[in-house]
């Protein structure tokens, strides 16, 4: 304040200042009381409305309780009811009940013979049930023995046809060999027809030496002329099973080896063999066999092998 009395403005400020921070302080506490005092009409509310609904579940409580009574007089009635007529029924039911003591007495009797019928036939299937296990227990400790009869059956069965099998093939060998004894004696035979040629060629170049050089110094009609014996050609063909004279003749002029145009013993009997041999089979131009080998194998049919000694046809 001045001297003249008057109020300056910063002094006036001072005091608004602190005069609003009073008022602020007093709304502030106002604020708290307000609310202190909502958040307890909140609570007081909730309180209320718990106690309404306490109060509303005990009268239901109290409603059901008076229900139940009411039903458990209503019980208590029916059941004294009850009661009663049980009382009446049992002075009606005790001759009924001595009837059905005696029936029962008679029952209880029947069951215990059954059930000592039962007990019998009880035992009786445990010792079939004992035998049966021991006669299991048997054959399965004795089915190895049943198993080898069965094998040993099999087997006596099995050697019976490999014996039969066996006869089979020797006697098929026998016949195979028989065959092979035959081609050999026809082969043979066709050597011998070889060599008895050549003796009867030689023979008769030495009687008639005359017509061989005949042959060779004839004049130019006898060049186109091919001479052979008669009776050698003859023999030959006989020999070898030849029939077609003029093929084999033809057949045997290719055999010329010396270019004189006359057929010797044995240029016929190789021109005979091969002849022969052109129409059969290739097994039957084999030569003479020198050995023969058999080989068979247990429950299978044996293998022939033919083992040739000669030089075969140029066919093999």
């Amino acid at each position: 304040m001045s001297e003249n009395g008057t109020i300056t403005p910063e002094t006036q400020n001072k005091e608004l200042t602190e005069k609003l921070a009073e008022e602020t302080e007093r709304l502030l506490i106002l604020m708290g009381a307000y609310e202190k005092q909502e958040r307890e009409l909140v609570s007081t509310k909730a309180e209320i409305e718990v106690l309404e609904k306490e109060i509303v579940e005990r009268e239901i409580e109290k409603e059901s309780l008076e229900s139940l009574l009411t039903e458990k007089d209503a019980r208590i009635r029916d059941l004294e009811m009850k009661a009663s007529k049980s009382g009446k029924q049992v002075e009606h039911l005790e001759p009924e009940l001595q009837k059905m003591e005696e029936k029962f007495a008679r029952e209880k009797d029947r069951l215990g013979k059954v059930f000592s019928i039962a007990e019998e036939l009880d035992n009786g299937l445990r010792l079939a049930v004992v035998e049966l296990q021991t006669r299991d227990e048997w054959y399965m400790s004795h089915m190895s023995l049943f198993e080898d009869l069965n094998k040993a059956i099999k087997r006596r069965y099995e050697m019976i046809e490999a014996a039969a099998e066996a006869e089979r093939q020797s006697q098929h060998m026998g016949r195979a060999i028989t065959e092979r004894m035959d081609e050999m004696v026809e082969a043979r035979a066709a050597e011998m027809t070889l060599s008895e040629a050549s003796g009867i060629d030689e023979v008769t170049s030495e009687e008639n030496p005359s017509a061989v050089e005949e042959s060779s110094d004839g004049s130019d009609d006898s060049e186109d002329e091919w001479n052979w014996s008669e009776s050698v050609l003859t023999g030959v063909m006989e020999k070898n099973g030849i029939t077609d004279r003029d093929a084999f003749v033809e057949f045997a002029k290719s055999y010329d080896m010396d270019g004189n145009r006359y057929l010797k013993g044995s240029e016929l009997g190789a021109a005979a063999i091969d002849f022969a041999a052109k129409d059969t089979p290739v097994e039957a131009a084999v030569e003479p066999v020198a050995e023969t080998v058999v080989e068979a194998a247990p429950g299978s049919e044996p293998e022939v092998t033919w083992r040739t000694s000669g030089d075969t046809s140029g066919d093999q």
